[in-house]
């Protein structure tokens, strides 16, 4: 079992910022030291392995339909919230934390929220299309966990990191662990 592995660490709070790697947002509630986790999601069937894993940080969500008409999540206001929002956002921009460090967990909410196989025998992690400021910081801390990636653009079924090769493929699996409850085994990695 590899030191960044998922399973290697007892779930926190901070692996919450695994959905900011992908199209997550967190937002501030003015200056009342809350702040609210939300995620828009590509799949329904996502929601309930989201819902759980978020429930065993101590987070609970309801499920709501974007201004799209795609299903979300989304928590309440929350003081604990405080600090991923101001660690992900500069000012009312969405910001991958200076030195931020990928490990398994949180590789494993990203997984969770946005992974799938992908078409060319690859896999795929998600970016948010709505902060393209991202995409170059989180490619940069996926490639220093040993995965090296191609971003894709959205003509290219992206944004998103794909991840190819065998040993690249046995790496992400070992990082994020085993099919969590309520997840389908027919987007994580194998």
């Amino acid at each position: 079992m590899s030191f960044y592995s998922a399973e290697a660490q007892d779930v926190r709070l901070a692996d919450l910022a695994g959905l900011l790697c992908g199209p997550g947002q967190v937002v501030r509630f003015g200056a009342s030291g809350t702040a609210r986790l939300s995620i828009v999601l590509a799949d329904g069937d996502r929601a309930p392995a989201l819902r759980a894993a978020m429930a065993e940080r101590g987070v609970s969500t309801e499920e709501t339909v974007s201004e799209c008409g795609s299903p979300a999540l989304r928590t309440a206001f929350r003081r604990d919230l405080v600090e991923l929002a101001g660690q992900w956002c500069s000012g009312a921009v969405k910001a991958v934390p200076e030195g931020f460090v990928l490990d398994g967990a949180l590789l494993r909410m990203w997984v969770l929220a946005t992974g799938v196989e992908d078409r060319r025998s690859g896999y795929l992690l998600g970016l948010d299309p709505h902060a393209p400021q991202t995409h170059v910081p989180l490619a940069q801390a996926v490639t220093r966990l040993g995965l090296p990636v191609l971003r894709l653009g959205p003509r290219g079924a992206g944004p998103g990191l794909r991840i190819a090769g065998v040993r690249s493929r046995r790496r992400l699996a070992e990082l994020v662990g085993p099919v969590p409850e309520y997840a389908s085994s027919s987007y994580w990695p194998c």
